[in-house]
């Protein structure tokens, strides 16, 4: 990444869950999380947000939702599975960001709420245009499942911190019923 571009720092939260008896940290994707997070998948790639590195949580249905996601990208992308992610307060997911190499321009994260919206919330300084203020008013509203942030970061990974991005886009990619 050169001193001149902005970084970005995609938030995806994991596609819809199950509820099985199992574990919190193991719960599967259900019926529509199989559905949606290949939607987010094509999201990226369409959108042009193929991320360099991509953080995801150890919990199943976040590998899950990153696996069905990554295979609509048409490249291959280098993925660490990070179990501070799973159950992370925005303070422990911006630690696991300041550790990011510099030359990692797009950086996509897989998490779960309330961190990643929290995260999103506390980065995004106040929207400059209307596209900015409309993804911002959606973002605020509600961060489902599948959603996807977009932050444009000035600076380095370590100087990540509230007030310091700027949200320029948000979606919520659904898959065919």
């Amino acid at each position: 990444m050169s001193a001149q571009s902005a970084a970005r720092l995609v938030l995806l939260r994991h596609a819809k869950s199950a509820w099985p008896d199992v574990a919190d940290h193991e719960r599967p994707l259900g019926p529509r999380g199989l559905r949606d997070a290949p939607a987010a998948g094509r999201w990226l790639r369409d959108a042009d947000c193929l991320p360099a590195l991509v953080i995801c949580s150890t919990a199943r249905r976040t590998r899950e939702t990153w696996a069905l996601a990554a295979a609509q990208l048409g490249v291959e992308v280098s993925v660490r599975f990070d179990e501070r992610v799973y159950a992370a307060e925005p303070e422990e997911l911006l630690e696991v960001v300041s550790e990011v190499p510099q030359e990692v321009g797009t950086l996509l994260l897989v998490g779960h709420n309330p961190g990643m919206e929290e995260l999103a919330v506390s980065l995004a300084r106040e929207a400059v245009g209307a596209a900015e203020a409309g993804a911002m008013a959606r973002l605020s509203e509600k961060f489902p499942t599948s959603a996807i942030a977009v932050l444009s970061c000035p600076g380095s990974w370590r100087e990540l911190a509230p007030g310091s991005a700027r949200l320029i886009d948000f979606a919520v990619p659904r898959g065919a019923r």
